[in-house]
């Protein structure tokens, strides 16, 4: 499961559509609806937000909202999109991680997409995320590179 803190416009077709899945399970995990995944590094930050519920629904609104910018048909009965909460804080380290990471997955599934953000260094955040100084979260697992 990977809850991206880049936004969702960089995204393959793949990606999108995996984010919008995972995000789903991500939802049911927090609601109590599943016994899978509880532990999942990547719901540590929602379930620190004083509203978890509700910014899972704004994380995956966005979602939906690329997914409809793209074309694509991803059911909007799912969530509330009319979510809304504060921000969840997030590091600019995180942010960079992810976004080499990204970028690492673009090269080989979609290099053509890689390409239109080349000159990208500094990548837009996710919406629910107001990025702040700091490093790669201790909660995210290091890819190491053979």
């Amino acid at each position: 499961m990977r809850l991206w803190t880049v936004h969702p416009k960089y995204l393959d077709a793949k990606g999108l559509v995996a984010l919008w899945r995972e995000g789903l399970l991500a939802r049911k995990v927090l609601h109590g609806l599943t016994k899978g995944y509880r532990n999942h590094p990547q719901l540590i930050r929602f379930r620190a937000h004083p509203d978890q519920l509700t910014a899972i629904e704004a994380y995956l609104s966005a979602v939906l909202t690329e997914s409809l910018e793209r074309g694509y048909h991803f059911d909007a009965s799912k969530i509330d999109e009319t979510a809304a909460v504060t921000s969840i804080e997030e590091t600019a380290g995180q942010l960079e991680y992810e976004w080499r990471h990204l970028r690492e997955k673009l090269a080989k599934r979609d290099p053509e997409r890689l390409k239109d953000f080349e000159a990208i260094e500094k990548p837009d955040a996710h919406p629910l995320f107001m990025i702040v100084d700091g490093d790669i979260q201790e909660w995210e697992k290091i890819l190491q590179k053979d």
